[in-house]
């Protein structure tokens, strides 16, 4: 008798989690096709608003402009991606069309070597492109953009320089510089050199060396001496302090060595995601709808500013780690992601039809240091909501 209560006990909690999991995947299937409308209406809106020769950055409310930059800009590339997600979706051609002629106008950036976001800026764009089209002409972009960022990989620091010589820094190599490194990998696995791929690897392996505390938070800076290869010192740019968690930062670094271990299948990768990630939820300022404060140590907590951007990036890299962990981290990385893509999909978080410049998200913080965008909407912020939603769709449901 006993036997059969427990049986039955079981039976019904089972059928309770069961029906638990099916009421969360239609709420997130209907969460995504909503998203995805909107969006299609957003872009299409925001297209209006857009110089034919410049790729929207963020929204100035309160003077109503639209803030468009120049295609050098390392953000140039997330127009265009965030458009052929919407067409994947929504199969709409005038959203194709805004996206092939986005494509038109970033072109040139394949053999710009200013800086290291070419990444950011050709394989978000033209990734996304050949993706869907096989059009190889812009396999061949992706290759020559390959090409360009190589240019960039120093020896002696065996890492990528991100950004130039200037008066604040020597040679310094930045977090987000991981996010660069998927084009790399991908060129390498599609018929390009090896070399390419070997950048990779060794800028990772001196990320992991030298930009990760002990509680794998990660630095924004370091600054290396070119000659000799030591570090100079390790700092921040867009964080609140040399010493504190930049919450975009901890972003890129957990979905850029979730990213390697794609191509790489490195368990060290791995290893570092999961930690990033350990160090993110459980985080004691991390709130409750997950979506980070600026800095995860910012002043003014908790009335600091949010970071929506951050957020976002964090449940597209959650979601594809999901993928390669047992069952318990699995849940909980999904678990995470759909707290955040509920919380954008609110609200608080997301834009109505018509307004916000014709961006989704609203509460984004770019250079809160620098007094530049902060609490506004950021094309990256869009282009990785989409994405995660995209994610989730293709893996989760």
């Amino acid at each position: 008798m006993k036997k059969t209560i427990l049986f039955l006990a079981l039976m019904v909690e089972s059928f309770f989690v069961l029906a638990q999991t099916v009421s969360v995947k239609e709420k997130m299937q209907q969460l995504i096709k909503d998203n995805f409308a909107l969006a299609d209406t957003q872009y299409r809106y925001m297209m209006t608003l857009t110089a034919p020769n410049k790729m929207p950055q963020t929204y100035d409310e309160k003077n109503n402009k639209l803030d468009a930059r120049d295609i050098t800009w390392w953000c140039s590339g997330f127009y265009p991606g965030t458009l052929w997600y919407i067409y994947e979706q929504t199969h709409d051609d005038i959203i194709k069309k805004e996206a092939e002629r986005a494509l038109q106008v970033i072109e040139p950036n394949q053999t710009y070597t200013g800086n290291h976001d070419l990444g950011f800026m050709m394989y978000c764009s033209f990734g996304n492109a050949y993706r869907l089209t096989k059009n190889e002409k812009y396999k061949d972009i992706i290759f020559r953009s390959a090409q360009s960022l190589a240019t960039r990989y120093r020896p002696s620091i065996k890492a990528i320089q991100s950004w130039n010589k200037n008066k604040y820094f020597n040679c310094p190599v930045i977090i987000d510089n991981m996010m660069n490194l998927e084009m790399l990998c991908w060129v390498s696995a599609n018929g390009g050199d090896k070399k390419y791929e070997d950048i990779a690897i060794t800028h990772s392996n001196t990320t992991i060396k030298n930009h990760f505390r002990s509680d794998y938070s990660s630095y924004h800076v370091v600054d290396y001496d070119l000659t000799t290869g030591q570090v100079i010192r390790k700092a921040t740019w867009q964080g609140a302090a040399n010493c504190s968690p930049w919450a975009r930062g901890q972003a890129w670094g957990l979905y850029g060595f979730t990213m390697m271990y794609r191509f790489a299948k490195n368990k060290v990768y791995l290893k570092q995601a999961k930690n990033i990630a350990k160090f993110i939820l459980n985080h004691p300022n991390l709130p409750a709808d997950k979506i980070p404060y600026w800095d995860f140590e910012a002043p003014m907590i908790p009335f600091a500013k949010r970071d929506a951007s951050a957020a976002a990036i964090m449940a597209s890299a959650l979601l594809e780690l999901g993928q390669y962990v047992n069952a318990t981290e699995k849940n909980e990385y999904i678990s995470a992601a759909e707290t955040i893509l509920q919380s954008l999909s609110g609200e608080e978080y997301r834009a109505k039809a018509g307004q916000n410049g014709g961006f989704l998200l609203k509460h984004s913080t770019g250079a809160f240091p620098f007094n530049s965008e902060i609490d506004v909407p950021l094309i990256y912020a869009d282009y990785y909501f989409l994405e995660a939603l995209k994610r989730y769709k293709d893996w989760y449901l």
